[in-house]
Formats: structure tokens, sequence, C-alpha cells
């Protein structure tokens, strides 16, 4: 059983090849349905005075995505920053920069998802309210993989969706590289990593890009 929060001490020890490990460590417990039984009153009263978690999440804000759930992580393991279609904007670097600058985190992990419905939504170019603003940050992986892809390109050629949301994650990579000096250096330098995968809502796993 988890009983115990990470500490300063625990999260100063972690790499950041390490901590990818253990997510996906984490995840293939989930897979094969044998996650760790956890002892979340005795994490509550340890977190309460700090946290320190060893990574970092932009996922999509999809139900069926429950982060800590899928990576089998508990109270105190990870920031998770959700948002419809997984991309960055200015509030979501500062997220990022203050789970790895400020609090110590050693990753951030890009993770989209199969058959996302705000990638579809991009694909057939919705308009409506403040979505279709939303959705113009997913339009480059769109733009690029319509020149990628043979078929229509729109949400009915499902190579063309699975293609865009691989693609919304590197662009989304790409972006905060070239947004977030802060990440940049420490990623330059070692002090943490910057990847991607995407879910695979047919069978639970994480499938690294």
């Amino acid at each position: 059983m988890k009983n115990t929060a990470i500490t300063k001490e625990v999260q100063g020890a972690f790499t950041p090849d390490g901590v990818l490990q253990d997510l996906l460590e984490g995840n293939n417990r989930f897979v094969n349905g044998n996650t760790e039984a956890t002892d979340n009153s005795a994490l509550v009263n340890q977190t309460t005075t700090g946290q320190y978690p060893k990574a970092v999440v932009l996922s999509c804000i999809d139900s069926r995505v429950p982060v800590e759930t899928v990576l089998d992580q508990a109270i105190g393991d990870i920031f998770v920053a959700r948002v419809a279609g997984n991309f960055e904007n200015v509030d979501i670097l500062g997220s990022l920069e203050y789970s790895c600058n400020v609090a110590g985190s050693k990753l951030i992990l890009v993770l989209g998802h199969e058959s996302c419905g705000a990638v579809k939504a991009a694909c057939d170019g919705v308009e409506l309210g403040n979505i279709t603003a939303m959705l113009d940050n997913i339009m480059p992986a769109v733009k690029k993989s319509a020149v990628e892809v043979e078929g229509e390109a729109n949400s009915s050629n499902k190579a063309f969706v699975a293609k865009t949301v691989e693609n919304n994650v590197r662009l989304t990579i790409e972006r905060i590289r070239e947004k977030s000096q802060i990440l940049t250096e420490m990623e330059d330098n070692g002090e943490i990593k910057i990847v991607g995968g995407v879910y695979s809502l047919h069978t639970g796993k994480v499938n690294m890009l």
C-alpha cells in the first residue's frame, strides 16, 4: 500500500528518465489491473504543509482519461494541467514553469488521447462560442496532417484524426520549448525532460511518441 508521500529529499533524487519509467510502470499496472492500494488519509495528512510532485502532465479534459488513475499515481505524486485538446497557452506555460522551476518536478508529459473530441472538432472546423478560439490552438496540427494523410481531411477519416492527435502532441511540445526559456534551459541542462504520448481508449495504454 502506498502510504508515504514524496518528500523534498526523495524528489531531489529523482531523474527525468526515472520519473518517466515510473509513470509508464504505473500505466502498465493500470492496464494489467494490479494498481497499488493507497492510504489516502495518510497521504492527505502528509501533504498539508507542502508538495513535491515528480512530474506534471498536460492532458485533455476528457472524462475517460483520469490522469492519476491511468498512470496509477496518488495524492502528491503529479501535477495535472487539463484543457480540451491538451495544448499550451500562457496560463498553461506558467503552470508548467511553476511545476518544474519552482516546485521541482522532473518531467513534463504532454498526453493526448485516441479519438479526441477537441481534435475532431478542429478537423471539422467547428465554430461555436468560445470553442472556436480554443480550437485555433489545434489547427496547426490539422494543417500538418492534411499533407501527411490520404483521404478526407475531416473527422470521418480515422487515420487523419489519429495523425492529428499525434501531431498536436508533438507541436505542443515544440511550442513549449519555443515559448518558455525557463523550461528550455532546464531541459538543456538535464534537469527535466519534455515528452509526449497518446492514451488508447481501447487498451488503456499510454504509447510514447
